[in-house]
């Protein structure tokens, strides 16, 4: 399968299943994982995200995440994290995505230090270099660095980028967006915005919660798409306390230990990253119980 737009859909941010005294990538278990994913409902995935805890892994184990994936659910259905410190590391990056044969990347602005404009524009001019479409990640509240709707609007006119992966929280930007740069992909990035994001015009997901829930998540995301809300509003309440952890601090962790619950891959994550307190744990327990007593999966 190819599709004309291979980051549109539900994009799942996957977690990588971790094992052994050194935490190793289990990439066996990874290639099962988005193979389900794919059965389940969702358009693809992406690897190498924060989700996948990209920043403690070595550049071999980076690679071989990506090349498990696209061996997996073939290229059209991957779209890899390509952050890093540098442009010239991302572009290579953007490199390797690109002869493993995906169909596009992600790519956060600068992030090691509060970039302007000019910085921001060198960076995704050196990384669109590698010919792989690149999908923008607004994550101010970690980057520093804010791609407000002008912003984007630049950079997709002088084609840089084909969306934006909007992890604001901010609804409105999906309007003023929309006037600035009707041709740009919005994709939601916070699950917890999701039904709003999609009404207000956005055609892609790069998703946390499908780890563990995929058919639940894809039926939910195809009904606000769609503007069934009457399918859609009950859903997304029963998944919403669930759907919140993903712009929490803790997500990953939170999200893995639903993971555990749903029977999924989900296990332990590399330091620095520490377990949930008690009463976080709890909560994500009672709260992924919860869901999973009522037949959602």
């Amino acid at each position: 399968m190819t599709r004309e737009k291979p980051w549109r859909g539900v994009m799942v941010a996957t977690a990588l299943p971790l094992g052994g005294e050194d935490l190793a990538p289990d990439l066996a278990r990874y290639a099962e994982h988005c193979r389900w994913l794919v059965a389940g409902g969702c358009d693809g995935v992406v690897p190498n995200g924060s989700l996948g805890e990209y920043q403690t892994l070595t550049a071999e184990e980076r690679a071989g995440v990506v090349e498990t994936a696209v061996e997996a659910v073939g290229g059209d259905r991957v779209m890899p994290g390509i952050a890093a410190y540098g442009a010239l590391e991302a572009r290579r990056w953007a490199e390797q995505a690109r002869d493993a044969g995906c169909g596009a990347v992600m790519l956060l602005p600068p992030n090691a230090y509060r970039a302007d404009e000019r910085a921001v524009f060198e960076h995704y001019r050196e990384v669109a270099r590698a010919g792989v479409p690149i999908v923008a990640y607004n994550n101010p509240l970690d980057t520093k660095v804010d791609l407000t709707p002008r912003l984007l609007a630049r950079l997709h006119e002088e084609g840089l980028i084909v969306g934006v992966k909007e992890f604001t929280g901010d609804v409105r930007r999906a309007y003023e967006l929309a006037e600035l740069a009707p041709g740009l992909d919005l994709l939601v990035g916070s699950d917890d915005v999701l039904v709003e994001l999609l009404l207000a015009g956005a055609v892609g997901w790069v998703a946390g919660y499908p780890n563990a829930l995929p058919h639940s998540c894809a039926a939910l995301y195809a009904a606000a798409a769609a503007g069934d809300l009457a399918t859609a509003l009950p859903l997304y309440r029963s998944l919403h306390p669930l759907l919140r952890w993903d712009s929490k601090t803790e997500f990953v962790q939170a999200i893995k230990l639903s993971m555990d619950l749903a029977g999924r891959p989900g296990g332990p994550c590399r330091p620095p990253r520490t377990p949930l307190t008690p009463e976080q744990e709890a909560a994500v327990r009672t709260a992924t119980e919860k869901v999973l007593a009522e037949g959602l999966r």
